[in-house]
């Protein structure tokens, strides 16, 4: 399994987008500094996620999304994920 993400950094008001295997140590590792660009972040949260069969579906929708450059369509993936949980 591989998912998209969608982290948000209260600190920075802002979202970061990314696909990765393991959701849960790539969490950590983006909590700890291990990324130069999300280290200024710290503490991340994670409020959106999409399960792929694979790295590459992943990846392509994670592209898609940054593509879209906005944050008003990060932030209704965001609400409609929270309504699909009920």
């Amino acid at each position: 399994m591989a998912f998209l993400y969608i982290l948000y950094s209260g600190k920075l008001n802002k979202y970061y987008v990314g696909s990765y295997i393991n959701m849960e140590r790539r969490l950590y590792e983006h909590n700890i500094g291990h990324s130069k660009f999300t280290s200024l972040g710290i503490p991340w949260q994670l409020v959106y996620k999409e399960e792929y069969a694979t790295a590459a579906e992943a990846r392509m929708r994670e592209l898609k999304v940054k593509r879209m450059k906005s944050r008003k369509y990060i932030e209704d993936l965001i609400v409609k994920g929270r309504a699909s949980r009920f």
